[in-house]
């Protein structure tokens, strides 16, 4: 046996070349047909992708589901006025408060929403938007506070579960989005780990 150029030489019959087998398998994956397993977490990466971009939209625009037209950003509406300035549950109420309103929040929760909205659905940069996304719904678990049973004020808070709410699923998702989801065929994702900076920088994925 006898090694040369980075690959393995087995009796003058068998070679085996990292390199070699590293082409060989992208040159599968470029011709094996979509499969249901890419498709799903496609659609999975798709779809919460667009929780966060239909809300940037909805709070930007005043599209009447969640925000009114008057109260949109772009005719001096605060995207986080309304919501950060009602927490009544939870440790940080006073934190949350103090946080409502300010220009500089309301740009970087508004710019979070885009980029990580664009980022999932063209499926792009996953890796960095999963993680931002992880911060961001944590931040948002923590206002709503599913623990709490009452508010500050004693009222009901109406928590259907302690622990497991829709953000803590969209966290989950985000997670396995960043494991499963990059270099998807179904979006962006494949030429974009093609990019030498993307191959160089492996968290850009």
């Amino acid at each position: 046996m006898s090694t040369q150029h980075g690959g393995a030489h087995l009796s003058g019959r068998f070679h085996f070349s990292p390199r070699a087998a590293r082409a060989s398998v992208a040159a599968q994956d470029a011709t094996t047909a979509v499969d249901v397993r890419e498709v799903s977490i496609a659609a999975l990466r798709i779809g919460t992708g667009f929780i966060f971009l239909w809300a940037f939209l909805d709070k930007t625009f005043g599209l009447h589901y969640s925000t009114a037209s008057k109260s949109a950003w772009i005719h001096g509406g605060s995207p986080t006025k309304g919501f950060l300035g009602h927490v009544a549950v939870g440790p940080f109420q006073s934190a949350f408060h103090s946080m409502a309103g300010n220009g500089f929040v309301d740009w970087a929760f508004m710019l979070g929403l885009l980029g990580i909205g664009t980022a999932l659905v063209l499926g792009v940069g996953l890796r960095i938007a999963a993680a931002c996304g992880v911060v961001l719904v944590a931040m948002m678990w923590f206002a709503v506070y599913p623990p709490a049973q009452h508010t500050a004020s004693g009222a009901a808070t109406s928590s259907v579960n302690p622990l497991i709410d829709d953000h803590v699923l969209e966290a989950l998702a985000l997670i396995a989005l960043a494991v499963f989801g990059t270099r998807s065929r179904l979006g962006l994702g494949a030429a974009w780990a093609k990019l030498p900076v993307v191959r160089n920088h492996r968290s850009l994925v």
